[in-house]
């Protein structure tokens, strides 16, 4: 070891995290739980050991410096291992409490995170979930930033806008299950005919789409068809989106889980688009994170109970396409 390395511990890599996150001495010093005073000391004592300032005064604030900025950004890798290292010595004395801090995206939270929260409730009851909903660059930063051990996202193929490309460069990116395209249509309209429909039959239909960033997919598939969706109204709530197709103002494109989030309303029908038209679904942690035992054991839960929802969800989709087509 280097007489640099032995200049700080990992609590000096707390602090600057904490001064990152916090802004301020003030909020650092409440986030790791001492008093102002106390941790100014800290970091004079750390500045002293280093040799460098890791903090400087702009206005009525502090902000880390390039030192400072260094240490943060460590500051993930070091406590994933840290955690990691304890989560094994505590499997090794059979003890299991932990909690196990969980982003995913809103169609998750009604399809498969219910199927995660029972079974660690029933085979793990020592681990405590927490759960935040966002979107997946939001999740990704989430992890990034250490405010989360496990994201779960999705991702659309021929995304230019991916989070899961340089947004999650040094984080560990595993794919465990697809979720299928569905086009929602009134019901009784042309192209709902046939269990599949392709993209082009729906060229000149009104469209209702999410938001900007959300719809890049949906103007991908309709370029590839040879036409530019004419959307006339923007939303990202299911609801309203099938409240919409339902009073035939127009055509939507939404993934299977969003539509097995809520019952399909009244005059709604969906219908399958070609083979290949899904988003991936995604899990990311900080590297190394799979040797925490509280988290490998959500991962792993996680990873099953995307299987069963997808796996539901296009059942679901299946058995109303039939119902639909034995009615007319």
């Amino acid at each position: 070891m280097t007489d640099d390395a032995a200049d700080f511990d990992i609590h000096a890599v707390r602090i600057a995290k904490a001064v990152a996150d916090a802004g301020s001495l003030t909020g650092a010093a409440k986030l790791l739980g001492y008093s102002q005073p106390a941790i100014s000391q800290q970091v004079r004592r750390l500045e002293a050991r280093l040799g460098l300032p890791i903090v400087e005064r702009v206005g009525r604030r502090v902000r880390l410096t390039q030192a400072g900025r260094v240490l943060a950004r460590h500051a993930p890798a070091v406590t994933t291992a840290l955690d990691a290292a304890a989560g094994e010595l505590a499997a090794l004395r059979g003890l299991r409490a932990a909690t196990v801090r969980l982003v995913g995206f809103p169609s998750a939270t009604p399809t498969i995170l219910p199927r995660v929260l029972a079974r660690i409730a029933e085979a793990e009851p020592g681990i405590t979930v927490t759960y935040v909903e966002a979107e997946p660059p939001e999740a990704v930063a989430a992890v990034r930033e250490d405010r989360a051990d496990i994201a779960l996202t999705f991702a659309y193929p021929g995304d230019r806008a991916d989070p899961h490309r340089e947004s999650a460069r040094g984080l560990a990116v595993r794919r465990v299950g697809r979720d299928d395209l569905l086009v929602v249509l009134p019901a009784g309209h042309p192209a709902a005919g046939g269990a599949v429909v392709d993209a082009a039959a729906l060229a000149d239909e009104n469209w209702i789409a999410g938001c900007p960033r959300c719809r890049g997919h949906l103007l991908e598939l309709c370029e590839r068809a040879g036409f530019t969706p004419r959307i006339g109204f923007e939303t990202d709530n299911v609801v309203a989106v099938e409240g919409l197709v339902a009073q035939g103002i127009g055509v939507a494109m939404l993934p299977s889980l969003g539509v097995a989030s809520f019952p399909v309303l009244p005059g709604v029908v969906t219908r399958r688009l070609p083979r290949g038209e899904e988003r991936a679904i995604h899990l990311v942690t900080a590297r190394g994170a799979e040797r925490i035992p509280a988290v490998a054991a959500v991962l792993a839960m996680l990873e099953r109970a995307v299987a069963e929802s997808t796996a539901a969800a296009t059942k679901e989709t299946a058995a109303a396409t039939k119902s639909t087509a034995a009615a007319n």
